[in-house]
């Protein structure tokens, strides 16, 4: 008599058996709607610069940007994050306090072009200053200044919302900052313009592209005094915990990849959506392995963007944005 093996009740193989049985039963998608694109505005005019560390990123000039809005748009992203190179920076990060500085103007400029493409906005001095700091710093000794600049954050945050930013989004880790900014919009007439707080952003290594890209190194130090230890967990928790009961409605992680654990942490602990950031390092990383040959840039790209919003991400800032959408729709 013949005998054979005796396996469980339940196969997995079964349901893996082709693309259609494998979506139907997928636990995680991504969509594009998962995603926010994070874009360059640079001063000047008639002006579109790619980005070296950056493939296939680009700093526009105001008046070149309309036709990548609409592409974004077209392709099914609902918002997008800006962020500005003005032409004059100074110590106080004069240009993003009035309503012709540069980010305001782009501002409108979205909202005109796709009115229903949401602008989340950055909120940070570090991209106005001269000295590349997210903070007011004290001339005498390079010590960061807390009050101050949070009323920095308080007067920005008007000037965006009153530009039409439909999302503030603080990303210093300036102690503060949600309540500032929320007094502020609230003060001003805009209780409904949320907060997206930078609620645990670590001092990390993977952030060289950006600050390349927006034109935004420190001049002195770094950021390690007031962004958090990459060694740190439980901090992030309480960091997090801290934002959500000053009054962000949504708290954000940064980077992805390297501080998954934290993203899970974060979504088991608090009933808030969370977002992640999937940083410029971890996007040129993909680039610079796909461009020698060693792996394949679309696969990799998604199932990383998956492994975020797998961890608990309800949506992730991406510069693959464009990119994933083109390969979801295929």
């Amino acid at each position: 008599m013949t005998t054979f093996p005796t396996y469980p009740t339940y196969r997995p193989r079964r349901l893996r058996r082709t693309p259609n049985m494998r979506t139907l039963v997928r636990e995680n998608t991504v969509t594009p709607q998962n995603l926010i694109y994070p874009i360059f505005i640079r001063h000047g005019k008639d002006d579109v610069r790619e980005i070296s560390s950056m493939p296939g990123q680009f700093q526009f000039t105001i008046d070149r940007l309309a036709k990548e809005i609409k592409e974004i748009h077209k392709l099914g992203i609902l918002a997008v994050m800006p962020f500005g190179i003005p032409e004059h920076k100074d110590a106080q990060g004069s240009d993003n306090l009035h309503d012709d500085g540069i980010i305001p103007r782009a501002i409108r400029l979205i909202k005109d072009t796709c009115p229903d493409l949401m602008v989340i906005s950055d909120m940070c001095l570090c991209d106005y200053s001269d000295h590349g700091h997210c903070t007011i710093i004290d001339p005498s000794n390079n010590h960061m200044l807390n009050e101050p600049t949070l009323q920095y954050l308080r007067d920005a945050s008007v000037v965006h919302a009153r530009a039409g930013a439909d999302m503030i989004a603080p990303s210093g880790m300036i102690d503060g900052m949600v309540h500032a900014i929320r007094e502020g919009l609230n003060g001003a007439g805009f209780v409904y313009t949320p907060i997206m707080s930078y609620a645990a952003k670590y001092a990390s290594a993977f952030y060289g592209p950006f600050r390349n890209a927006a034109e935004c190194a420190p001049q002195f130090g770094d950021r390690t005094t007031y962004q958090m230890d990459p060694g740190n967990a439980r901090e992030a928790l309480k960091e997090v915990a801290i934002d959500i009961a000053e009054g962000a409605d949504i708290v954000m992680v940064k980077p992805a990849l390297p501080y998954l654990d934290v993203v899970a942490a974060v979504r088991n602990k608090f009933d808030v959506p969370v977002a992640a950031y999937h940083v410029s390092g971890e996007y040129a990383m993909l680039h610079a392995a796909a461009q020698n040959g060693w792996l394949d840039l679309q696969r990799c790209a998604l199932e990383s963007l998956t492994s975020i919003k797998r961890a608990g991400a309800d949506m992730i800032l991406t510069y693959f944005a464009k990119d994933a959408a083109k390969w979801l729709e295929n």
